[in-house]
């Protein structure tokens, strides 16, 4: 059961990015590959408020919020909204994230850093296995972000226009929901939820330069996994993507964990192109 509780924080981790994408994705139609990195920042700024600055914990979190937040605004502004093809716009996003791979390097090294957590570090036993207070914590956030998003995406004015603008964006804007105004909105508060969730990533993967790019693929595949788009789905997808990868790291070794998690999204993507929530759009032609 301990490879069990550890599998699922791993993934609750792939869900916190995954997450990030979809809430992208929905409002913009477009892919942020800098959300992995943004996180990263998120946690070299969660660990110099915490260890260098000695910071309260609160004010750690709205400070790394604030910061990601930023970044994430600048990026919409800089990297999206003049680029007009989607194609061209996964390029620019890609420019953006090898930046935030360079800066952190530049400013706080590539050596790895611990982030301290604000809660209890020592493991207890759970259900016949042995886990860490983070581990857990990381679960809850994870499962706690998607039933309240989704939850929000279906009963407020501002998740409904969402909704509108992936379904048909162009009747959307017809309709007079402004597309650009909630793209910019969507950005900074995946910057947000980014920044803040680093305090419980950062004591997990610690703060590390190379963080970003790990993080970003995986979080790729259990958004594939689950479906473009569906928050339940990057759920299942990012905890089967952790279990998947701590399982085989212990059974067969960790140099045979990627090659287990593609294998499984080949696999699921050939009964389920779409993802296990996602769904095919039909066109007329």
């Amino acid at each position: 059961m301990t490879i069990v509780w550890s599998g699922l924080a791993l993934g609750a981790v792939y869900v916190l990015v995954a997450i990030g994408y979809n809430i992208v994705f929905v409002s913009a139609n477009t892919f942020n590959f800098a959300h992995a990195q943004l996180m990263m920042v998120g946690t070299f700024v969660a660990y110099t408020g915490l260890v260098t600055l000695k910071l309260p914990v609160l004010v750690v979190a709205l400070l790394a919020g604030v910061v990601v937040t930023i970044l994430a605004g600048l990026e919409e502004l800089v990297a999206i909204r003049p680029v007009a093809d989607h194609q061209n716009q996964l390029v620019t996003t890609l420019g953006v994230a090898t930046l935030l791979n360079g800066a952190t390097q530049l400013i706080w090294g590539t050596e790895p850093l611990t982030v301290p957590f604000a809660g209890a570090g020592e493991p207890f036993t759970l259900l016949g296995g042995r886990t860490y207070p983070v581990e857990l914590a990381l679960l809850v956030a994870a499962v706690v972000l998607v039933v309240v998003l989704s939850r929000l995406s279906r009963s407020t004015s501002t998740g409904l226009a969402l909704l509108a603008i992936s379904e048909d964006r162009e009747a959307a804007v017809l309709r007079g929901v402004d597309a650009r105004r909630l793209a910019f909105a969507a950005f900074a508060f995946s910057g947000a939820v980014a920044g803040v969730t680093a305090l419980l990533v950062g004591p997990k993967t610690f703060a590390v330069a190379t963080l970003g790019a790990a993080l970003a693929l995986k979080g790729f595949v259990a958004l594939a996994i689950g479906g473009f788009g569906s928050l339940p789905g990057a759920l299942v997808g990012g905890l089967t993507v952790g279990l998947v990868e701590s399982f085989t790291a212990l059974y067969a070794g960790a140099q045979y964990s990627n090659v287990a998690v593609f294998a499984v999204l080949i696999v699921i993507l050939m009964v389920r192109p779409a993802g296990l929530f996602g769904s095919v759009k039909e066109r007329v032609v």
